[in-house]
């Protein structure tokens, strides 16, 4: 049994920030790939930042600049700094493994708003 567990959400004013942190737990070997999604209401899932390796690292184009992933390989954790964030930043952001396994976590809600 694979576990993913998201921490790090809430609300938060434009300009602010915010770190997500998601743990992978259970009987995983060798992750090559994580990354963050989010998801609003009536649209679809979509990709915020994909780590591979550990350095191979993609950014959606509405959060490059803004945005960090990084990951601690020793405890299977990734993180995601968001700084200046906007309202269109709110959103449900998940966590996920992507490679070579496909886990997914329950989401954490992150509120941009004044």
């Amino acid at each position: 049994q694979v576990q993913l567990v998201e921490s790090g959400g809430g609300l938060v004013q434009p300009g602010g920030s915010l770190r997500l942190s998601c743990s992978a737990s259970g009987s995983i070997f060798s992750i090559k790939t994580m990354g963050w999604y989010r998801q609003v209401p009536g649209k679809e899932r979509e990709l915020v930042a994909v780590i591979t390796n550990g350095v191979d690292i993609n950014y959606a184009g509405s959060v490059k600049g803004r945005f960090t992933i990084s990951r601690d390989n020793g405890k299977n954790t990734v993180y995601l700094q968001m700084s200046s964030l906007k309202p269109e930043d709110t959103a449900v952001y998940y966590c996920a493994i992507l490679a070579p396994y496909n886990y997914w976590g329950q989401g954490t809600q992150v509120t941009v708003s004044s």
